[in-house]
């Protein structure tokens, strides 16, 4: 059996991308710095411990870097703490996982990574750091496409519209009103429509697509 190991899994998008994996066969490992039943707690601003925790679990076949921070604060008031939280949890940590499981998946010749990105990532954003992170995530996707290719690892990445999380939740009302006339079908993302999407590119999707970005925002683009 396979082991998925998916951050973020205590709600959200990561709790419907766990439950569907687990549906589909594999053995699935629930990260989140809040306790999961059966899973594994732990905080991503913890960058250090990532390789120890990751030599703990064993083989992971497949990656899902899909936790988050946002905050809603004002550009020019960004706190420094709130800053350095979103660079740690979007950026770095993802950027650790990937590098603490790609020795183990090179050689075994195989394994899959999909990271959580954002249409954020694709236009100037009222969250600074949270659309600046997300933008280099994409970025990184690629780079670590190239990297590991040779060696039979897929990395992917998904960008999903505004979805119905309690990210979304903390949302101003203008900007949730600015979602509704933005999309083509008058309603947010819901969660489970992401994790189909992850799952087909960790399970399912075909070996020669790799480095991608799968939009997933109702076919509205940033303008």
């Amino acid at each position: 059996m396979k082991t998925a190991l998916v951050t973020g899994a205590a709600r959200g998008i990561g709790q419907a991308t766990a439950a569907l994996l687990e549906k589909s066969g594999l053995r699935v490992l629930r990260l989140d710095k809040v306790a999961v039943p059966g899973g594994v707690t732990f905080d991503l601003q913890n960058l250090e411990g990532i390789p120890k925790l990751i030599a703990s679990l064993g083989d992971i076949d497949v990656l899902v870097n899909n936790a988050g921070v946002l905050y809603c604060d004002p550009l020019g008031a960004i706190p420094e703490a709130h800053a350095q939280e979103i660079i740690a949890v979007n950026l770095r940590a993802p950027v650790a996982l990937i590098e603490a499981v790609a020795p183990q998946m090179r050689k075994r010749k195989s394994g899959r990574i999909v990271n959580v990105g954002s249409v954020a990532a694709f236009t100037g954003h009222p969250d600074l750091w949270y659309g600046a992170t997300k933008a280099a995530l994409l970025n990184v996707t690629k780079t670590y496409a190239g990297l590991l290719g040779k060696d039979g690892v897929l990395v992917n990445a998904v960008a999903p519209g505004p979805t119905l999380t309690a990210m979304y939740d903390q949302l101003p009302q203008s900007r949730k009103d600015a979602v509704m006339r933005s999309v083509h079908s008058g309603r947010p993302c819901s969660p489970e429509e992401v994790a189909q999407t992850i799952v087909w590119l960790a399970t399912e999707s075909p070996v020669y697509l790799s480095g991608a970005t799968v939009d997933i925002n109702n076919g509205s683009y940033p303008r």
